[in-house]
């Protein structure tokens, strides 16, 4: 049975049989990878030995005795990222990841870029590698939102310098647009929005004009924002939305005639009352009870 929704990538001819299961929303590249070597996975009815072997739309392949499916319609999540939690399928140092606390119900999913252990906020989940790698790319040219708290007092000349960018040991980093909110005694709060979100870029070039973040939440990404979802939380991404965003258009709704617009009713002024049978008006003070007469007959 053919999925509803829409595919961000087109199928390829030809592509690794890893990349092919991924697709499908059984795993992850690396997990594809590690059940070929385990003898799990066949292609048209010859065993696999090597994850270096590429496939086509026609080929039949089971995992475990099973029919791989085709792959997923393309599914974006907002999700808030609270602190405390590494953005990673795994971690060395076996911290709590996103994924420990993600809902059982939902598909193998990415993250389009990161946050990083002490941030909160918005991130993006796709089940579409593709589109996640899309949304990361600067040429995207969509903004990253942050609030940040940091500590010191704040000089504004300072915040709007960095519109044109700043160096850092060495490393350059692009237009940062900041603007002071709020100060308090020893802190302040920013807004900081950001194009490339390099790693850990908000608090690097913070410490370095001397006010150490305390506290950062991403509010948006792009036109996706954090709205009113509470720390945890996760909520799909209206495939309509999404599309919208894209560029792609609306996706097609089968079984269904065409859509019509109603136009807009004129607004009367208040007091009158329209007659939708009633002739041409007349301005003046009577207009709305004026009909045109015939012309007097001559006798």
């Amino acid at each position: 049975m053919e999925k509803s929704g829409f595919h961000f990538a087109a199928t390829p001819e030809k592509e690794r049989i890893a990349k092919r299961m991924a697709r499908s929303g059984l795993c992850s590249r690396r997990e594809a990878e590690a059940w070929i070597l385990a003898g799990r996975v066949s292609v048209n009815g010859a065993l696999l030995d090597s994850p270096a072997f590429t496939v086509g739309p026609l080929d039949r392949i089971l995992v475990d005795g099973k029919k791989l499916g085709g792959s997923e319609p393309t599914r974006l999540w907002r999700y808030y990222k609270p602190r405390g939690l590494v953005v990673s399928n795994q971690d060395e140092k076996g911290r709590q990841t996103i994924y420990d606390t993600l809902p059982d119900n939902l598909p193998r999913l990415v993250s389009v870029g990161r946050l990083d252990m002490d941030s909160e906020g918005l991130l993006l989940l796709t089940n579409d590698g593709a589109l996640a790698r899309h949304l990361e790319l600067p040429q995207t040219g969509w903004l990253r939102k942050y609030r940040v708290r940091v500590h010191g007092r704040i000089e504004e000349a300072r915040l709007e310098a960095l519109q044109d960018g700043i160096e850092i040991d060495g490393f350059r980093y692009d237009s940062l647009l900041a603007r002071l909110d709020s100060q308090m005694n020893s802190n302040a709060w920013l807004t900081i929005s950001i194009r490339e979100g390099k790693n850990r870029e908000v608090r690097k070039v913070m410490e370095h004009l001397g006010w150490p973040v305390s506290r950062l939440i991403r509010l948006s990404y792009g036109p996706f924002m954090l709205g009113k979802l509470e720390a945890g939380a996760v909520a799909e991404v209206p495939t309509a939305s999404l599309m919208d965003q894209l560029g792609l258009g609306r996706p097609i709704r089968k079984n269904i005639g065409p859509r019509l617009r109603l136009a807009k009713p004129r607004q009367d002024a208040p007091g009158q009352n329209r007659n939708r049978n009633a002739g041409p008006k007349r301005a003046g003070k009577n207009a709305a009870n004026h009909r045109r007469k015939p012309p007097r007959q001559k006798t």
